[in-house]
């Protein structure tokens, strides 16, 4: 179970930091979110809101345009509830996102990082691949941001840690870059066995370059 635990929260490629962003899109922070990776050279995977992503959804093209992975974090920013409204948002917004960004996503992050039971059963029957996130910045990890967050000290600071993020990566020899070439692998466990996942705060960002 640990072990599954382990992928479950993003484990991938020991050469490789998978960078994502979560909450989004918004249109006034998102774009400078683009911004700040393009000049740092590097691709990211975009966990997206879908009832954001049906209000902007020239955020979704612009993603897609720039080369980044667009994936689901819901229909709304609640925690996934297995039943059918919970099937039916899941639907909705990987029919959203395809029909934005021409391609269907592959990856699902549950709102404030809760994974209830049944719910992995869910996702899954949706076609989609469950992805938490890790604490640090080390090889085989996954990194969780935001762009998007109430405060704009808040996602401000976060375009701040990008260069950040990227140069530390860099001078340890890591690649970084969406989950798509992260390597994630599927847990090998029984779905059954999950209750709840570690509680998955929003990432303090600023710990999280502290701590690589």
């Amino acid at each position: 179970m640990i072990g599954g635990l382990r992928r479950l929260c993003g484990a991938g490629d020991a050469g490789h930091v998978a960078l994502t962003f979560d909450d989004g899109p918004d249109p006034v922070s998102t774009p400078y979110f683009v911004d700040a990776l393009a000049a740092a050279e590097v691709r990211a995977t975009f966990f997206v809101v879908g009832e954001r992503l049906h209000r902007h959804r020239w955020l979704g093209r612009l993603l897609a345009s720039a080369g980044h992975e667009l994936a689901v974090h819901g229909w709304r920013h609640t925690p996934l509830v297995p039943g059918r409204a919970a099937r039916r948002g899941l639907y909705r917004t990987v029919n959203l996102i395809t029909d934005v960004t021409g391609m269907p996503p592959r990856w699902f992050r549950p709102p404030y990082g809760v994974v209830l039971p049944g719910s992995l059963r869910l996702v899954r029957a949706v076609g989609l691949e469950p992805v938490l996130c890790g604490r640090r910045v080390r090889g085989g990890a996954t990194v969780l941001l935001h762009d998007r967050t109430r405060a704009e000290a808040a996602w401000r600071a976060g375009i701040a840690l990008v260069p950040r993020i990227v140069a530390m990566c860099r001078r340890r020899g890591l690649r970084i870059g969406p989950l798509g070439e992260h390597g994630v692998q599927r847990p090998a466990m029984p779905l059954r066995s999950v209750i709840h996942a570690p509680l998955a705060r929003r990432t303090d960002a600023h710990r999280v370059v502290r701590d690589g």
